[in-house]
């Protein structure tokens, strides 16, 4: 999978309602000017849609009207090809000032960004939702701005819960009756929606073993084989025990049988903010309902994803028109129509209130402030994703303690 968190052009249809004519938001060039005394800024970013050039064109123009001393040169690539121009551009002297990337530890322990608090005003930074700020720390010490967010939720079928004479669940022994009682409808249909193949197994695991208080570590350590994740991969072979999910689903993948749920065959299952867009265009029809993950005790929780904005320090001399840059993108009306061309979720509070009001957005910003994440700024962590994609569905057939003491040793092998 790529890194890019972007959501389909039906998605953004779906969810975007508020008027980006009224902001001022649409194509325009952004070619700086260049003139003697300027300051430049080097702006390297991936695409994340069609719009994505003159999204950024558009923030670019009306940031060079507001600071005619700096000019930013603005430098589109491929999520393919991102990751590989940045290692380029360092290893040439080159970084870019400003990058919009996913993973970052490893520019940390090279000692090349600035810490997030030296390039944004106090303002703007306390306006960014604490738990995806706290994922963007390193020691303790924030390197990285949250830029754009998933999360996730439950989506229920309310025809088939009526059917079946259950509510939609919140907590685990509630999704359980739910979803042994709509299976038990027949005619196809499955109570509970549960992916365990390689497409995302990781995000299903940590919908169960986060929802039952446990984790997958930190930046220091991955901790997979723990009695705190055995709870949540217990319960699952419950699920799969009391027949409350679809067949095999040990080797389903999340898109296909998310296809399902929107033909009406699923009682709930996990989805994310583009699912609202997919129904829209594959059943318009479909009665459904967004409500939070349930977990084990019902506390809140959801799946956080972001992609972040961090600067290099460089030659120290463009800390200022850095800072000047990110507080201008942060402001609520330049922030949020951008969020919105691109089909995200925002990372700041403002953002969130002024989204407030979108009807299939709400259930996702209400668990934002709850979001946990993987962790992602341990060098082991893609050991670990790559270890829940090829054991974790392991638990249909295994013995819930064997399949993390085997994720565990993978991960420790490197």
């Amino acid at each position: 999978m790529k890194k890019s968190l972007r959501f389909g052009a039906a998605a953004i249809a779906a969810v975007a309602t508020l008027s980006l004519a009224s902001c001022g938001f649409g194509g325009s060039s952004g070619d700086g000017g260049g003139e003697e005394g300027s300051t430049t800024l080097d702006l390297l970013v991936p695409s994340y849609s069609d719009g994505t050039k003159a999204n950024w064109e558009t923030v670019i123009k009306g940031f060079e009207k507001a600071n005619p001393d700096i000019d930013v040169k603005l430098e589109v690539q491929s999520w393919d090809n991102l990751e590989k121009v940045v290692s380029t551009k360092i290893q040439a002297g080159e970084a870019p000032d400003i990058y919009n990337g996913g993973p970052f530890a490893g520019f940390v322990g090279d000692e090349l960004l600035y810490p997030t608090e030296e390039v944004v005003s106090e303002e703007t930074f306390s306006d960014f939702q604490e738990s995806f700020l706290k994922n963007a720390e390193v020691d303790g010490t924030a390197y990285a701005l949250p830029m754009i967010a998933s999360a996730r939720a439950l989506f229920v079928n309310n025809a088939l819960l009526e059917q079946a004479g259950v509510e939609a669940p919140t907590d685990w022994d509630s999704l359980l009756d739910a979803a042994t009682k709509v299976s038990a409808l027949g005619g196809g249909v499955a109570g509970y929606g549960m992916p365990l193949g390689s497409e995302e197994a990781q995000a299903e695991a940590a919908v169960w073993l986060w929802g039952g208080g446990g984790s997958f570590g930190d930046e220091s350590e991955i901790t997979i084989d723990t009695p705190e994740n055995l709870v949540g991969a217990e319960q699952i072979k419950k699920m799969i025990d009391a027949g409350a999910t679809q067949a095999d689903p040990g080797s389903t993948q999340r898109s296909p049988l998310m296809d399902i749920f929107i033909q009406g065959k699923i009682g709930m299952q996990v989805g994310l903010p583009p699912t609202v867009g997919q129904i829209a265009d594959g059943n318009p029809d479909l009665d459904y309902s967004i409500v939070p993950i349930p977990t084990k005790d019902g506390s809140p929780f959801t799946l956080g994803v972001m992609d972040q904005l961090m600067a290099f320090e460089n030659d120290g001399d463009k800390q200022d028109a850095i800072t000047k840059f990110f507080d201008y993108y942060y402001s609520a009306d330049v922030y949020v129509p951008w969020v919105q061309a691109e089909g995200f979720l925002p990372v700041t509070k403002s953002g969130s209130e002024a989204l407030a009001g979108e009807e299939a957005l709400k259930p996702f910003l209400d668990v934002l402030p709850d979001a946990q994440f993987y962790p992602s700024t341990n060098p082991k962590w893609s050991a670990a994703d790559g270890a829940f994609k090829s054991l974790f569905g392991q638990l249909q057939t295994k013995p819930a303690q064997d399949v993390l003491t085997e994720i565990q040793a993978q991960v420790d092998a490197g």
